[in-house]
């Protein structure tokens, strides 16, 4: 099931989206490409910091998220859905910037981060492809489900745990 942010997205976006999201791994490159507006860079950040969103200096009026480049490439991966999740939900809210810590916690609420974070796992492990793979892995008698998956989608398995409900 997406969650309720995928759902209040504008039509428009979710049917931009649709056919991006058709192949694991999720290319987030593209995703923020065609939402439009958004540049990604791999920076050295602060310690403890994952991701940060904020006016892109080079391009008025557009905006620029930095991921750690220190960071694993699946962290820095689910770093750029939750940055990319913030614009598409909180564009009005970035201000100056908001900085994510490791924790994914910024200057704004909890519910925004927890927001960002369902939106960012809508975006990195679509619902309907999520199932499709996990018919794929029983057919092929895959032992270990959420390894493959994680594998697949390029995201950790605690992120693909939290994805299919498991603890």
């Amino acid at each position: 099931m997406t969650s309720r942010e995928w759902d209040t997205l504008a039509s428009e976006i979710r049917v931009t989206l649709g056919p991006l999201m058709q192949q694991p791994p999720i290319k987030l490159s593209e995703v923020a490409n065609t939402v439009g507006g958004v540049r990604i860079v791999a920076a050295p950040l602060p310690k403890g910091i994952s991701g940060e969103i904020r006016p892109d200096p080079e391009s008025p009026g557009n905006f620029l998220i930095k991921v750690n480049k220190h960071d694993s490439a699946r962290r820095q991966r689910f770093t750029v859905a939750h940055e990319l999740a913030h614009y598409l939900l909180h564009q009005d809210q970035i201000g100056g910037g908001i900085e994510d810590d490791v924790l994914y916690r910024s200057k704004l609420s909890d519910a925004r981060e927890a927001q960002a974070n369902r939106l960012a796992a809508d975006l990195l492990m679509p619902d309907k492809l999520v199932n499709e793979w996990i018919d794929k892995a029983r057919a092929l008698q895959v032992e270990d489900i959420v390894g493959f998956l994680a594998d697949k989608f390029n995201v950790s398995e605690a992120a693909m745990k939290i994805r299919l409900g498991i603890k």
